[in-house]
């Protein structure tokens, strides 16, 4: 029994019978048209206008004939002789093979071709329209979430600990701090955010004034000499907080207070100190240093595994039907987004296109390989039989037409010169 690619398949039987019933058509007509040869023949003598009926059938019979050769010989050697360039298909099926993987590969997998019908196809929207829906989303998401949480659980954990430990110091210590830092707060205060900053600690200290009277009251009295009256010490209390009150208000209001000059001068030095002091990069590693000695550190990095794998295992036993999470959200909104930003979504749809096409353009040499390589590897006569049963229908038609035009070719030809005696 056949097997592999070409197993029996159920709409064969159908294909089957339609090739065979198509074959009975045209070597009917061609046995049609050698009987009319033969009835032709025998009565030209006497009846001498039956010499076109006879040229006519005769040229159907060689265009038949011819045909029939000539589409038998695409599958088998014909009545099973071995003449040379028959069974064409069986004998030659690796060359078509290779010359189908050089078409695909060169018409159907060039970049321009693959780019032309992603783009009519719209696959950034399609995506991003389907990403929209929340229950896409969720799907996505539980899926990653899965796979995630299976690949944590096979983890060994303690080498896992040790890794993410040594991986997360060794790269800190690598890391030179003060430059770093010093950077970050030269954006800060290019963008005068620094000022934001002071105003919130502005407030903060003045409210903490007016949230500690009482205990301001108390350190006042117990900073004087016991022979100081009490109404002396309220009303240096008093002139503290309301000294302390008038500053913070005056701060908090002028933009240009000397005090906010000095902020910014100091902030600004210490900025460039980080960049480019020597000494403040030395005490801020030997600072890092310290802080990396810590137990913390270990304890700190344990905990972000703990609670990392803790929430990806829960969030891959969710319950279906449940509300979507912060991921399967993200992802809606991501759809969404890109569906309301059209210029976004043109953009995301060409990176696609791009990428496919690069792909494509990339590997489609071993698509063409991959037939070529498949079709070396069919049985000869099994591919013959296959691609009869494909093709072999809409063949018999050719030999229907030999006979039929062989035939009208074969009166022309007949007639004329005698229309012209």
């Amino acid at each position: 029994m056949t097997s592999g690619p070409f197993a029996p398949r159920p709409e064969d039987v159908a294909r089957q019978a339609e090739l065979d019933a198509m074959k009975r058509r045209a070597t009917g007509l061609l046995v049609l048209a050698g009987a009319v040869l033969v009835a032709a023949s025998i009565g030209e003598p006497d009846y001498p206008w039956l010499g076109y009926v006879r040229a006519t059938a005769e040229a159907s019979v060689v265009g038949g004939l011819a045909d029939w050769f000539a589409v038998t010989a695409l599958f088998r050697h014909p009545l099973g002789i071995p003449i040379p360039h028959t069974a064409i298909i069986g004998r030659q099926k690796d060359r078509i093979g290779k010359i189908i993987g050089h078409f695909v590969q060169q018409h159907f997998l060039a970049r321009e071709a693959v780019a032309t019908k992603l783009r009519a196809m719209r696959i950034g929207e399609r995506c991003a329209r389907w990403l929209s829906r929340p229950e896409n989303g969720q799907r996505i998401a539980v899926q990653v979430a899965a796979g995630l949480s299976r690949a944590l659980e096979a983890l060994p954990e303690e080498k896992v600990r040790e890794l993410l430990q040594q991986g997360t110091v060794d790269r800190i210590r690598a890391t030179r701090v003060a430059p770093m830092l010093g950077k970050t707060l030269a954006l800060v205060v290019a963008g005068d955010r620094h000022h934001e900053l002071l105003n919130q600690t502005i407030k903060l200290a003045a409210q903490a004034v007016s949230d500690n009277r009482e205990l301001i009251r108390q350190r006042v009295r117990a900073a004087t000499p016991w022979w100081v009256p009490g109404l002396i010490d309220e009303r240096i209390y008093r002139r503290i907080v309301a000294a302390t009150d008038q500053l913070l208000q005056e701060i908090s209001s002028d933009p240009a207070h000397p005090l906010r000059a000095k902020f910014d001068q100091a902030l600004r030095d210490f900025v460039d100190r980080l960049q480019h002091s020597p000494e403040a990069s030395a005490r801020a590693e030997a600072l890092k240093e310290e802080w990396l000695s810590e137990e913390a550190v270990a304890e700190l990095i344990g905990w972000v595994w703990d609670s990392t794998r803790r929430a990806v295992t829960g969030y891959a036993a969710r319950p279906d039907g449940s509300d979507p999470g912060p991921l399967a959200r993200g992802l809606s909104t991501l759809g969404q987004t890109l569906l309301d930003n059209p210029r976004q979504l043109a953009d995301v749809e060409e990176l696609v296109v791009e990428g496919v096409g690069e792909v494509v353009e990339q590997h489609r040499h071993e698509v063409a390989d991959l037939i070529a390589q498949t079709v070396a590897r069919w049985d000869a006569e099994a591919t013959s039989r296959r691609m009869e049963l494909a093709v072999g229908r809409d063949l018999q038609f050719v030999r229907i037409n030999g006979t039929l035009v062989g035939g009208l070719v074969g009166l022309l030809l007949y007639a004329v010169p005698r229309f012209f005696r």
